[in-house]
């Protein structure tokens, strides 16, 4: 795994994750028969939001660096205090995102989103943009048919595109703007997502490295361009994201499969906070986003 601030990178062997706290489930390649769970109780869960002026100062200077044309989309993130009355382990260990990592008592990923696939010589990549309750009469139409939503989607895809571009050959967009299903302990969500792949070099192995180097951050939780942007964002955040929003994966040798670390609870001070964020563009409205950020707050089991 690495952070946001390509920082901090921590390699282990397979067999030594558990013994160093570490615990992955990566769409069933796991090492979670090694950790013993915690009696079950049911989930108490609750949120207290910054306010929404405290956003409101980060989103202008977001807004400041789009109106000067230094990024045309930039994801801005913010820490959510929270109580839950269960452990970090029992939230992994109850999960159900297809990408879930521990990491002793420092934090707890349940991520919906791959960073980057490579199966064989090909690499692929899902970014995913664009959320809504699916409670919401005709969601579906209404995020689909969206024109910032739309906008916002087709930067992402374009970024991933040419980042791909950068470490590997016949780049295309398999599937554009296909819909997954999320449930939560507090509403259902659709989410938006494209399916993006290229052609590696036979010895990619040997560079793996410097492709995933190459990569991060990873686009849809940074924006457009990524230099200007990232800069926007330490602006606006005020503070290093550490493991939030780096990447985490698994590599058998043969195949890589990695996550976006995002859907994120960790410790600030002894408490916990759970980090969340959005893309914004020159037509976003500042009340929409500042809500979005308070719906992604959540866990993926009832």
């Amino acid at each position: 795994m690495i952070d946001f601030e390509c920082e901090r990178p921590v390699m282990v062997p397979l067999a030594e994750a558990a013994a160093k706290g570490l615990f992955y489930n990566f769409r069933g390649i796991t090492n979670e028969e090694q950790l013993i769970p915690d009696p079950f109780i049911p989930l108490e869960f609750s949120k207290m939001p910054k306010s929404f002026e405290e956003y409101l100062h980060a989103w202008e200077i977001v807004m400041k660096g789009l109106k000067f044309g230094n990024s045309y989309l930039v994801n801005l993130t913010m820490a959510t205090p929270i109580e839950i009355n269960i452990s970090l382990k029992a939230v992994f260990q109850r999960s159900t995102a297809p990408y879930r990592l521990l990491a002793g008592d420092d934090f707890v990923v349940f991520s919906p989103e791959c960073f980057v696939k490579i199966e064989k010589n090909t690499i692929l990549s899902f970014p995913m943009k664009g959320t809504i309750d699916a409670g919401i009469p005709g969601a579906a139409e209404i995020l689909m048919n969206d024109p910032k939503e739309l906008a916002e989607h087709n930067t992402i895809v374009d970024l991933i595109r040419n980042d791909l571009s950068m470490v590997s050959s016949g780049v295309k967009v398999n599937r554009f703007r296909y819909l997954d299903h999320i449930t939560t302990n507090q509403r259902n969500l659709l989410q938006a997502s494209s399916e993006i792949s290229g052609l590696l070099p036979s010895d990619w192995n040997s560079c793996l490295g410097d492709i995933i180097a190459t990569l991060l951050p990873a686009g849809s939780i940074s924006g457009a361009p990524k230099r200007k942007t990232v800069e926007i964002i330490h602006e606006a955040e005020q503070g290093p994201r550490g493991f939030y929003t780096g990447v985490c994966g698994i590599f058998d040798g043969s195949n890589l499969d990695s996550a976006v670390m995002i859907r994120f609870i960790g410790k600030e001070n002894g408490k916990f906070v759970y980090r969340s964020g959005g893309g914004i563009t020159i037509n976003s409205e500042a009340r929409k986003e500042y809500q979005e950020l308070i719906d992604k707050v959540y866990v993926p089991f009832v």
